[in-house]
């Protein structure tokens, strides 16, 4: 049964940690303060902020099943050594099909915060164009890797959420990023690969898990900084204006 492989950490046990650890130091910082403007700047509080991510983190081994590809016979490479030379067999398996699902921290919670936020801050053309623009990117960026699933950078979603979002919509672009970077990774590097998953040789694709849920983390990570930026640039330049006035 395949339904033995939908929960399973869709990233190693290092990089998992090193998550943890990067979410442990954003709570700190939103504690002590160092971080701030995450309410007016990105729609949500501090303490919201963090265990959105933290059950993001949680929940990312958890995966629903959506479908199920048939089972079928391929043919693969068998290499058999022959008198010293290599040679390729070809050899009928059975193989049992693949299970479409989706996970829980890297496509639900996700997908209901990016809902969340398009609907409290109003953002729903920047969110489109930002959103476009990180799919095109994951499209060309991903990779189909034969048993694994579909691969892409980790930096890639929140590095390009980022700079659409500064540049469509520079007071809401920490909402615009979590939600083009979300929204973009999910449909650049896992929908419009979707017709590639038959040919990898994986028991489980996961919308939002192996392969793309690390870069959909850092963006909610990105996205939270991003808000403590905007709002001291902005908090900046108000009292600039404000001394150039009094003067």
């Amino acid at each position: 049964m395949l339904s033995s492989h939908l929960d399973y950490l869709p990233v190693s046990s290092g990089l998992y940690i090193a998550l943890m650890g990067a979410l442990l130091v954003l709570g700190v910082l939103v504690k002590i303060g160092l971080i701030r403007y995450v309410y007016t700047r990105l729609g949500i509080t501090p303490l919201s902020a963090i265990l959105l991510l933290l059950a993001s983190l949680a929940g990312s081994y958890v995966n629903i099943p959506l479908a199920h590809f048939p089972d079928e016979t391929v043919v693969v490479r068998q290499y058999v050594d022959f008198f010293g030379m290599e040679v390729v067999l070809p050899r009928e398996v059975d193989w049992p099909g693949t299970i479409i699902a989706i996970n829980i921290g890297g496509a639900v919670i996700p997908i209901l915060l990016s809902l969340y936020l398009l609907a409290v801050n109003k953002i729903w053309l920047p969110s489109i164009v930002a959103t476009a623009i990180v799919s095109a990117v994951c499209y060309m960026v991903a990779e189909p890797v034969p048993g694994a699933g579909i691969m892409i950078p980790i930096f890639i979603p929140p590095l390009f959420a980022c700079a659409a979002a500064l540049i469509v919509a520079w007071n809401k672009a920490p909402a615009v990023a979590y939600v083009s970077g979300s929204l973009g990774t999910l449909i650049g590097a896992d929908l419009f690969n979707l017709d590639e998953i038959q040919k990898i040789g994986t028991p489980v694709a996961s919308i939002g898990g192996a392969g793309t849920f690390d870069g959909i983390f850092v963006t909610g990570i990105f996205a939270v900084l991003l808000a403590s930026l905007v709002g001291a640039i902005s908090e900046r330049r108000a009292t600039e204006r404000a001394s150039s006035g009094d003067a």
